[in-house]
């Protein structure tokens, strides 16, 4: 999204700009050769594609504006600049998922420059202030492998072995702007990394790190980044004073109305209906963003359950899916994650079909543009239309699937995405309206029509907007994809192999209107589509690997806390140490603390955790019922009475500890545990915490939370 901000603005600023999914920079068949040569094959075949892709002459430029004349006097006799006078220019847009994490698609990009910078512990950043009061990245003190950190030691042999290569990205220039969210204790984590990686690598930083949170206005954080940081700084640096081109794209309130639609990077081709059989389009032209709809895979429902008391007025289910037809895809381990593609309901999408004419019933082929101006959308260059990982999902497949299956419109479009609606409306009032509220001005406004009224694209075209008319192909463009929703599964692979188990709680919330509540229940997507299924009833799913793992050490304790669903993970565990005790292998300690309003209402999986209990597995259960006394207790004041007895257990005994939950009990049980190493430890709060992340280094102190 924000890479496409980037891309359709770059022109009037004086620049060319493609789009490049990491995955891409270390899986690119055109740069093999390149790599080779670049490279002389010395380094790792990766490390080489990355660099191949980041520097290769075809996407270089001669030196900055400032420099011009040195550049110029290094030309041949031809005229032409020495390779060395020219560089490359990348921005990364960088997310943190999970607990610091990376996003999959920048998991071999981040493995690479782990070992290239030398960055050993890439959980110890903070944001450098400088006297300007621009920001960088900096790593904090034992962070820079230099062969004598101990919980580094793949990086410390790297750097002794020559892989830590302090000129690897020496000809790059680059800026870095970070897609996190506050809540989370690793804030920003891999924005922060890769900023100091390739300074670390080499690499000239022209604009200062960007940071985006999404607990707040994470697009008001971009643009502010991108006007006031950003473009200046690239401005300054490369484009001399007179040449940017002048900008020939209205802005739309208060411009001219132009009848042309945007340039679109899709192209849409009906077929016969008895050409469904065509052959699909490959999984290599899919964006690796997209990778989930071509791996996932139809699995029936076998069992489905209500885990609450009739007086709760809540719903937390438990779901069975039978995983046998696909055990060479669906095959898990113990506590994975279970990615489930939701469906849009049948009176949402023909709703959406009548605002916009689009026949659901017909097949279509969705393929590359061809179109020239493509470069001056998000899709990148003209050039890349025919590369691989272009298309957003796969086809043929008829509109009704396009629209149930790939297409999000329930959830609350960006601001970015208005603004995007905005020249498909005929209408200037509904025109004016959208361009109001993707502007920074109309944040408020936004907040309030969209966010807090549960607005989505539906609800624009059908009844907001109403004089939105939209091709399938520039739809297909501007609404957001639907996304996977994730649930760790509280199953054991070893007690049910070819059975997926999930617990989810199903989400209701009241809309507001004005600000006050009374705009009706909104369902969340995902869990108001499962809570609907039957026995029998198919679900599109994948698996996913998951952080939680029993320690291999066996006789080792857990300590675990599982409030509410986040039992769920903690269910799997004790299942996989019954199923080990019953089958002759003595195991650890297994403690649980479990959290939730009232014993009689939501106290969920009451019967197999006294059972756990009763049989010995379960050594000891904790139970915070916060709504029963006067005064609300949860999992981590239960935590803080048994301070002794924990430290014992982590320090002594070399226990694991998992939380699975909401942000704020994992921030409140980690905060809580800090106290107990402080105390019973005789520690500084700055070395319990360190206490703690060196568990966490080790696997001992896992966390999986959401917000």
């Amino acid at each position: 999204m924000f890479a496409k901000q980037i891309v359709s603005e770059a022109e009037m600023h004086g620049f060319c700009a493609r789009i490049v999914d990491l995955q891409d920079v270390v899986d690119n068949d055109d740069f093999h050769v390149a790599a080779t040569h670049q490279n002389g094959g010395d380094e790792d075949e990766d490390a080489a594609l990355l660099r191949a892709t980041l520097a290769h002459p075809r996407y270089r430029d001669d030196h900055d504006a400032e420099n011009a004349g040195d550049a110029a006097a290094s030309a041949d006799s031809n005229g032409h600049h020495k390779l060395q006078n020219q560089r490359s220019k990348a921005l990364f847009f960088m997310a943190t998922y999970g607990e610091g994490e990376p996003t999959d698609n920048a998991q071999q990009f981040v493995d690479i420059m782990k070992i290239k910078s030398g960055i050993s512990n890439i959980y110890k950043f903070g944001t450098e202030i400088h006297g300007d009061g621009t920001m960088s990245a900096s790593a904090s003190s034992g962070s820079i492998c230099l062969g004598d950190d101990n919980d580094g030691a793949k990086e410390a042999a790297a750097a002794a072995d020559g892989r830590r290569d302090t000129n690897f990205l020496h000809d790059i220039d680059y800026a870095v702007f970070g897609l996190g969210n506050m809540q989370y204790e690793h804030y920003n984590n891999m924005g922060r990394f890769i900023d100091a990686a390739l300074e670390q690598c080499g690499a000239r930083r022209v604009a200062p790190i960007g940071l985006g949170n999404d607990d707040d206005d994470l697009e008001g954080d971009f643009e502010t980044w991108k006007d006031n940081v950003l473009w200046p700084a690239l401005m300054g640096r490369y484009v001399k004073k007179g040449a940017m081109k002048k900008a020939t794209v209205e802005n739309g309130e208060g411009g001219k109305k132009t009848a042309a639609l945007p340039p679109c990077p899709y192209t849409v081709e009906y077929l016969q209906t008895a050409a469904v059989g065509i052959t699909s389009s490959p999984d290599s032209s899919i964006q690796t963003s997209s990778k989930h709809y071509s791996q996932a895979v139809d699995c029936p429902v076998v069992a489905s359950r209500e885990l609450r008391d009739p007086s709760d007025p809540g719903s937390t289910i438990h779901m069975e899916i039978d995983i046998s037809k696909h055990m060479d895809t669906m095959k898990y381990t113990t506590a994975d994650n279970l990615g489930i593609l939701p469906k849009n309901d049948d009176a949402t999408v023909k709703a959406v079909a009548d605002a916009l004419n689009f026949d659901l019933d017909r097949v279509f082929h969705l393929l590359p543009s061809n179109n020239d101006n493509i470069k001056k959308d998000g899709g990148g260059s003209a050039e890349s239309s025919s590369s691989k990982h272009t298309l957003p999902f796969p086809t043929p497949c008829t509109v009704r699937e396009c629209l149930e299956r790939y297409c999000d419109l329930t959830g609350p479009p960006r601001r970015s995405d208005l603004k995007q609606l905005a020249p498909y409306a005929q209408n200037d009032m509904d025109r004016k309206a959208l361009l109001r509220m993707s502007s920074k001005e109309g944040k408020a406004e936004y907040k309030e029509k969209i966010i807090e009224a549960h607005v989505g694209i539906a609800d624009i075209v059908t009844r907001l907007c109403t004089s939105i008319v939209c091709p399938l192909e520039h739809f297909i463009m501007v609404c957001p994809r639907l996304q996977p929703r994730y649930y760790t599964i509280s199953s054991s692979s070893t007690v049910y192999p070819t059975t997926i188990h999930i617990t989810l709680a199903v989400l209701e919330t009241e809309k507001k209107v004005a600000g006050a509540a009374g705009g009706g229940v909104f369902r969340g997507l995902c869990s108001g589509y499962l809570a609907g299924l039957k026995n029998g009833d198919l679900i599109r799913a994948f698996v996913r690997e998951s952080t939680f793992r029993l320690p291999k050490q066996v006789g080792r304790p857990v300590i675990m806390f599982g409030p509410g669903t986040g039992i769920a993970p903690m269910r799997a565990i004790l299942q996989e140490r019954s199923h080990g005790r019953k089958n002759g292998v003595e195991h650890g300690a297994s403690i649980l603390y479990f959290g939730c309003k009232n014993r009689t209402m939501d106290y969920i999986y009451r019967d197999e955790l006294e059972l756990l209990r009763d049989e010995g597995t379960l050594t000891e259960l904790h139970l915070a019922f916060s709504r029963e006394q006067n005064h609300k207790v949860y999992v981590q004041n239960l935590l803080a009475q048994r301070a002794a007895e924990t430290w014992r257990l982590i320090h002594d005994e070399m226990a694991s500890i998992f939380v699975c939950g909401a942000v704020e009990m994992g921030a409140d049980v980690d905060h809580t545990l800090q106290d107990i190493i402080l105390e019973q430890g005789g520690m500084s709060r700055e070395k319990a915490k360190a206490y703690l992340d060196k568990m966490a280094m080790a696997g001992r102190f896992i966390q999986e939370l959401w917000s």
